[in-house]
Formats: structure tokens, C-alpha cells, sequence
């Protein structure tokens, strides 16, 4: 095997998501919708005990028999992996899982579109899933009433 990429591991390939807990994990965070595909997006947490994950994005592509058949479900799959591959160089740097949900239209759609969804997908779910972290719009919130004084209360302090 001359030429072969070290440890198994061939070239160009996608960083993915294995486990249908991180695909349903994917799911409870943000969203982008086009007509083609929808994409999940969710920051990743702590690092589990006993495995080590790569830093970086890493994707799952789901495409479900409403799609078509096997062969077309296929097609479908390749063509978002080589629209992912095309993006590597614009991928964030953020931990971030994604999940690309295809849709029919995916299959007949020009591919520059494609490109062109899931680059604004990624670029726009990477911006709301770094700049605000779970919970933070409520602890501003709780915190801005926290310091407001309740109507009336003024004139009553000595």
C-alpha cells in the first residue's frame, strides 16, 4: 500500500458523528432550515471518560426513506459529503457537532446551491452556537431584574 495516509485513516474524510446519542444529542441545539436540508448544531461539552474526540467540527448526515430508495438516499449522502468537503478550508474551529437532515430536493438541486446552503448554515449556526451558551439569555435577564428596583420602591427607602 504505497502512499496510504497513516493510522488507517483515509484522506479527505469527514470528521463524523457515530453514535445516535450525539445525532439526538445534535438535535436539542440550534437550527437552520433551507428547502434542500435542515442543520443541527450543538456545542460540545465535556470531554466523555473513555473516549477521546478530535477537536474541531464533526458532522452526521441523515437521510431518511422518505428521501427514496436506497439508491437515491445514496446519491443524496454523497453529494452533501463532497459539499461538506468542498467547505473544509471555511469549517469553524469550534467543537461544534452538526447534523445535516437532506431533504428530496437535495438530490436534483445544482450543486454550487448546496455549497452555497451549507456554507451559510455553518458560518450562521457557528455564530449563534459560540456566541451564546445555554442558559445565558436567562441569567442577563434574571440578572437586569435583579438590579431594577420594582415600581414604587424608590420613594419608600428611607
Amino acid at each position: 500500500m504505497q502512499g496510504a495516509p497513516a493510522a488507517g485513516r483515509r484522506r479527505g474524510r469527514l470528521p463524523r458523528l457515530r453514535k445516535r446519542a450525539e445525532f439526538k444529542a445534535a438535535a436539542c441545539g440550534r437550527r437552520f432550515h433551507t428547502s434542500r436540508m435542515s442543520v443541527q448544531a450543538l456545542l460540545r461539552g465535556a470531554q466523555p471518560r473513555g473516549g477521546i474526540i478530535p477537536a474541531g467540527p464533526r458532522f452526521g448526515l441523515t437521510v431518511t426513506k422518505k428521501t427514496g430508495g436506497a439508491v437515491e438516499r445514496n446519491r443524496i449522502r454523497r453529494r452533501l459529503r463532497a459539499a461538506l468537503g468542498a467547505l473544509a478550508p471555511r469549517w469553524p474551529q469550534a467543537d461544534i457537532d452538526f447534523v445535516v437532515v437532506a431533504r428530496r430536493d437535495a438530490l436534483t438541486a445544482p450543486f454550487p446551491a448546496l455549497v452555497e446552503d451549507l456554507d451559510r448554515a455553518l458560518a450562521t449556526l457557528t455564530e449563534k452556537t459560540t456566541s451564546t451558551t445555554f442558559g445565558a439569555k436567562r441569567a442577563r435577564a434574571q440578572s437586569a431584574l435583579a438590579a431594577a428596583p420594582f415600581p414604587g420602591t424608590e420613594t419608600d427607602r428611607p
